[in-house]
């Protein structure tokens, strides 16, 4: 299998889920073996981070890298869509500090990237292939991550939250799946119990019911629930009412599975190269994932 690039360049436009701050993102073909690396264009020296599992400096509530001493945010769902529209190389300029959280999914990537076209390159695609079991295990969440030696590249997912409205949801992804519509598409979620301390964490000043599945299953007081609908601009709610709050339907029932697994997937884009295995993730979330990945890279060499 030939290595790919984008066919022509493309941008996005939108606003950052945890800044709150508007960025511009142009998306670029590059040469073989160039991989994934994103420019900070507003920065007057234009400074170069390449997309590296070693370069993430943060987790929270997405990925974070950074190299000399200059940082990029968010950039788990652009990477996700490039992966799984199998693409080897990009280079990414961006006029801003993080990427734009746009509907909270992947989507608005995948179809600029099908509009603008997939060049097939001259050299050969190398994959990281898996020999034997290689497992990283958070004994603090009891997070689990394998990986198995397969032909093909396979995730099984299952996560369980402490919820009644969620529970435990399970997605499985291959090759004969629809990448595009199946995991594309979903959305990421905010439980309203922590949209409070996460405000105070100087976090989501992006967020919105547009872009977010917003999850109600704790019941707060009235008063509370209302200043919350107030800092969101949402219409208020009996605070008894319990379920999701957001004005969209869910895509799929399990819709929150799969947002874990598109974020898993840009988080695996940090590897460096396409993978050949069964993954089963059980519970995974970034920090998880990129601990993962690192296992996975010093396994291997």
């Amino acid at each position: 299998m030939k290595q790919k690039t984008l066919g022509r360049e493309f941008t996005l436009k939108g606003k950052g889920l945890h800044t709150g701050q508007n960025a511009v993102v142009l998306f670029c073909p590059a040469e073989e073996n160039y991989g994934y690396k994103i420019e900070r264009t507003d920065l007057s020296n234009k400074p170069i981070i390449a997309a590296n599992a070693k370069n993430v400096t943060s987790t929270d509530r997405g990925t974070t890298l950074s190299e000399k001493g200059f940082s990029v945010g968010t950039v788990e769902h652009a990477l996700a869509a490039l992966y799984g529209c199998s693409i080897d190389n990009c280079h990414i300029k961006i006029y801003g500090s993080e990427f734009p959280i746009l509907d909270g999914s992947a989507a608005e990537y995948v179809k600029k990237i099908r509009i603008s076209g997939i060049k097939e390159q001259n050299v050969e695609r190398e994959f990281i292939t898996i020999r034997n079991k290689i497992e990283y295990i958070d004994e603090l969440s009891g997070s689990r991550i394998s990986i198995f030696p397969d032909e093909k590249f396979s995730i099984d997912l299952k996560v369980i939250f402490d919820s009644d409205v969620i529970g435990e949801q399970s997605v499985q992804f291959g090759e004969s799946s629809d990448f595009d519509k199946e995991i594309a598409t979903c959305r990421t979620f905010v439980f309203v119990k922590d949209i409070k301390v996460l405000l105070q964490k100087g976090l989501i000043k992006g967020g919105n019911f547009e872009n977010a599945i917003v999850v109600y299953d704790t019941p707060i007081g009235q008063k509370e629930l209302d200043e919350l609908a107030d800092i969101m601009s949402v219409e208020k709610r009996p605070s008894e009412n319990i379920g999701y709050l957001s004005p969209l339907p869910l895509k799929y029932p399990n819709e929150l599975a799969r947002h874990k697994l598109l974020d898993l997937i840009g988080d695996l884009a940090l590897s460096g190269q396409f993978i050949k295995g069964k993954i089963v993730a059980y519970c995974p979330g970034h920090r998880v994932n990129n601990l993962f990945v690192r296992t996975l890279i010093r396994e291997i060499k």
